[in-house]
C-alpha cells in the first residue's frame, strides 16, 4: 500500500512540475507577443489557456484522491497540501500571462515606447528566472533556496516602480502613446503580481518542509 501511495505522490509532483514549466513558457510567450506586437501569438496564448486550467483541476482531483484514500502521515499530508496550494498560484500566474496577451491584441497598431518595452522585457526575464529557481527548489525540497528566492521579489518591486514612473512621465508628456502606456502600466503591474505569486510558492515549500506557515514577503 505504501509503495502505491508514494508512486502516486511522485506522479502528483511530476504533474505539478509540468504545470510549472508550462506556466513559465506561457509567461515568456505572452510578453514576447506584447513586446514584438505579435497579435497571432497572443491569440494562441488566449486560446491555450484552458490547458493550464485543466491541468490544475486534474492535479487537484489527484491530490484529493490521495488524501481521501490513503490517509497520509503528517509530512506527506503537508506535501500534498502544498502542491494543492502552489498549483493555485501557478494557475493565477497563467491567468496573468493571458491578460498580458490580451493587452497585445488591444494595443496592436498603436504608437509604442521602446524604452518602456525594454524595462518590461528585463522584468520578465528576472521573473522567469525566479519561477524556474522556485520550481527547482520545490523538486529538491530546498527551504533555504526558497527563502532566498522570495527575497528576489524586492528586485521585481523596484523594477516595477522604475517602470511605473517612466510610464507616468510618458503619459504626462505624450498623448499619442496613450493606449500603449495604459497597457504598459497594466502589464508591469501583472508582472509585479506574478512575482508575489512566486513568493507564495516559496512559502509553500517552507510549509511542506517544516510545517510552518511563514510570510516571506515583508511588503507593507
Amino acid at each position: 500500500m505504501h509503495e502505491i501511495f508514494y508512486d502516486e505522490l511522485r506522479k502528483l509532483k511530476v504533474r505539478f512540475m509540468e504545470m510549472g514549466i508550462n506556466v513559465s513558457e506561457q509567461i515568456y510567450r505572452s510578453t514576447k507577443s506584447f513586446i514584438e506586437h505579435d497579435k497571432e501569438l497572443a491569440n494562441e496564448i488566449v486560446n491555450d489557456d484552458q490547458e493550464i486550467n485543466s491541468g490544475e483541476i486534474q492535479l487537484e482531483n489527484q491530490a484529493l484522491k490521495l488524501i481521501a484514500l490513503q490517509q497520509p502521515v503528517a509530512s506527506d499530508f503537508r506535501t500534498i497540501v502544498s502542491v494543492l496550494k502552489a498549483s493555485s498560484d501557478l494557475e493565477r500566474i497563467g491567468d496573468h500571462a493571458v491578460s498580458i496577451a490580451k493587452e497585445t491584441i488591444l494595443v496592436k497598431g498603436n504608437p509604442r515606447v521602446p524604452q518602456i518595452e525594454e524595462k518590461i522585457s528585463a522584468m520578465t526575464a528576472d521573473i522567469r528566472k525566479m519561477l524556474e529557481q522556485v520550481l527547482d527548489a520545490y523538486v529538491k525540497a530546498d527551504e533555504k533556496s526558497a527563502r532566498n528566492i522570495a527575497q528576489e521579489d524586492k528586485k521585481i518591486d523596484e523594477q516595477y516602480k522604475v517602470c511605473r514612473d517612466l510610464i507616468v512621465k510618458e503619459m504626462q508628456h505624450e498623448t499619442k502613446t496613450a493606449v500603449a502606456t495604459s497597457s504598459y502600466l497594466l502589464v508591469a503591474r501583472l508582472l509585479e503580481r506574478i512575482g508575489d505569486h512566486i513568493v507564495n510558492l516559496s512559502e509553500w515549500i517552507v510549509y511542506s518542509k517544516n510545517g510552518h506557515l511563514v510570510e516571506l514577503n515583508d511588503k507593507q
